[in-house]
Parts: C-alpha cells; structure tokens; sequence
C-alpha cells in the first residue's frame, strides 16, 4: 500500500518471564492507509490488545519490540523515546480503551480530562481549551454539555464514558484512533450508537480506525478489512465481505459458525473446542492445530506461513497448510 498511515513489518514482541524472553506476537505485518477501516478480531489472549499497545509505545515493562517495526505517519517508532512517543500520541494517534471507568481519572471533571488533551498537545489557553472540548462533546453526540463538563465519571452511564474516551481521543484530530474493544461493557442499543458514531467521524474526518473485538458481528458494522488473530499470529486478512462470505482458515470458520442467529434459535451454539495456549505453552508447527478440525500430521509439525490465496474474490492473505499448494486449498 503506498502511503501507508501505519505499517507493522514482521514485529514480534516477547515478555520476560524469569529468565526466559517468551514472545507473544509473532510475524505481524500489515497496513492501514489513511481513512481506512481495519478490523482486528479473536479470541481473549491471542494478542489483539498487545498489538495496540505496540502501536501506541504502551507495551508493560515486562514487554519489548524484540524484532521487526512500525512505521506511524512516515516515522520508525520502534526505537523511538519517550519524548517522540508522547509527541505522536494524541495528535498522530489516539486510543479508546476497554473500559471507560478505569481509563478516567475519577478525582476530575470528564470536560477538564478533555480540555487537558488539547493543552497538552495542541498548546492552546485554558477558555480555548474549554471551548474545544464542549464542541467536541457534542459532535460525539452529548447533551447539556455545559453542565456535563463538571461532572464526574461516577455520574455517568457506561454509554456517556464511552462517549467521553471518544472526544478525548479525537480532540487533537489525530490521522489513527485505535478502538480497543470499546462496545464490551455497553448493552446492546448503547453498542449500536457508538458504532454508528464511529462510523460517522470516519467519514467525516477521514479520520483512520482500527477497530479492536472478539466479535466478528460488530466489525462488520465498521470496518471494511478484517485481521484474525490467534495464539500472537495473524492467521487471515481480508476486506470483510470476503472473510464473512468466504473464511479460509478454520479458526475463522469457527468464529463465524460460533455467531447468533435467527435460523439458530433454540439450539445450542457452536464452541471452538479447547483453549488459547498461554504464551509459555506454545510449542511448534501450527498455533491452531490442537483445536482445528481439519489439522494433518503436518501442521504438528510444521509452522504455516502468512500466504496470498488464490482460492477466493479478493485481497485475501491466510496461515494455513490447506492452502500450501500455490495458494490454492489442497
């Protein structure tokens, strides 16, 4: 993709457990180009929320870029500073995280949090400031805003956190917003309007996303390619349509099959049977063959690679040795 806005190439990140450097991603690479609309779906623990802090210089302590890169709006930043991280955060990219409750400092007000962004990284006064975070409160579609500025988390509804997260992402226009499963803790009519809203500022913004779920139901309402991942690996990439109406690898079948539905109604739903490995489980050959349906001798044995297939309607890339054959499923 040229002119790439965020380029992963073959970044691996481990964690020091003992004395041992464990990775926990492994072979990630792909793009996102400015305006577009990535999903990244799996399961808990297969590396989606690692990926993201990687991209936003976040990792734990305990975690380094042990190989590979990332380059953000022209800019290598897998040995950058500190300094040159917290001057790409908030103007370049921003992150919504998991939970509103816990990301926002309980001790002030929600419109002062978001007032700070824009003094913080656009060096504007404190009315000015003010001034900027009511306007985009109600771009993210709050009310009485005025009021609302002095209010505390507690006071909110999950919802109207949520809201408030996304207006201090998007207070500095940054080019990427990272959405780190942000519709988890929401019910079902709350979820439909943030991902709605989503949607919306990315029209009218151009501004990137990648959008972060377990869920392949609700990527299909944002994105327009999706990443699967699973035990640290991309295992597939394609643009959505094509991952719902064809999956290649079985772990996406499995996720597919695993979705509620009218015609299932009444009857139990399909589970993947088994387990994401922890990272100190992981051993060779295929991370998935343990639980696939389809696994042979070889995928035991031998790791896959991420390959282009040629047995679908598109730009199609899978980790699996059913497609080993030129690209085409043997």
């Amino acid at each position: 993709m040229a002119n790439a806005l965020l380029e992963l190439n073959d970044l691996e990140v481990s964690f020091t457990i003992g004395k041992r450097v464990v990775p926990a991603l492994q072979q990630i690479s792909f793009q996102v180009g400015a305006g577009e609309t990535v999903g990244i779906v799996g399961e808990s623990g297969c590396g989606k929320s690692l990926t993201s802090l990687s991209v936003m210089g976040l990792l734990p302590g305990t975690a380094a870029m042990t190989k590979g890169g990332i380059m953000l709006d022209g800019k290598r930043m897998e040995q950058a500073s500190g300094d040159s991280w917290s001057a790409v955060r908030g103007k370049q990219a921003a992150m919504i995280f998991q939970n509103p409750m816990s990301a926002l400092n309980p001790l002030m007000p929600v419109g002062k949090q978001i007032a700070e962004m824009a003094m913080a990284h656009l060096s504007v006064s404190k009315p000015e400031a003010k001034r900027l975070a009511l306007e985009m409160m109600t771009k993210v579609g709050l009310s009485r805003v005025e009021r609302l500025y002095d209010d505390y988390p507690h006071r909110l509804s999950g919802g109207m956190m949520q809201r408030i997260m996304i207006a201090m992402a998007l207070i500095c226009k940054p080019k990427l917003l990272i959405a780190d499963e942000p519709t988890t803790a929401l019910d079902v009519t709350i979820q439909a309007q943030i991902l709605d809203l989503l949607a919306e500022l990315n029209r009218s913004t151009g501004t990137a996303i990648l959008f972060i779920s377990h869920d392949l139901g609700v990527i299909r309402e944002v994105c327009r390619r999706v990443i699967v991942m699973y035990a640290g690996y991309i295992v597939e990439d394609a643009p959505v349509e094509e991952i719902l109406d064809h999956p290649k690898h079985p772990y996406t079948a499995g996720l597919l099959k695993s979705l509620p539905g009218a015609d299932k109604r009444g009857s139990a739903l399909y589970t993947i049977p088994g387990r994401v490995p922890a990272i100190t489980d992981r051993k060779g050959g295929c991370p998935f063959a343990g639980r696939c349906p389809s696994a042979s001798d070889v995928c035991e044995r031998i790791a896959p690679e991420l390959r282009q297939t040629l047995a679908g309607h598109g730009d199609h890339r899978v980790r699996c040795h059913l497609y080993a054959d030129g690209g085409r499923a043997v």
